[in-house]
């Protein structure tokens, strides 16, 4: 049992440390930072999904040519 536990936390930590998840935390943070702005700019919530859609239509190519940008 604390095999599979220690097995279980050692993958947790690869994933949480992999590259690909701090991409996804990072995009996901903009589009929160962008539904917060927006629905600020409304006067309500405009929700996740809909923030997501306005944030990948509007930012999300300059935002990953500059992250790319800043790491070379």
């Amino acid at each position: 049992m604390a095999d599979d536990t220690e097995t279980k936390n050692r993958d947790e930590d690869w994933v949480k440390n992999s590259s690909l998840y701090q991409e996804f935390l990072a995009e996901r943070e903009e589009i929160l930072k962008h539904k917060w702005i927006e629905s600020e700019k409304t006067g309500g919530d405009i929700g996740f999904e809909r923030a997501l859609t306005d944030w990948i239509v509007k930012h999300r190519s300059k935002w990953r040519r500059s992250r790319q940008s800043s790491k070379s």
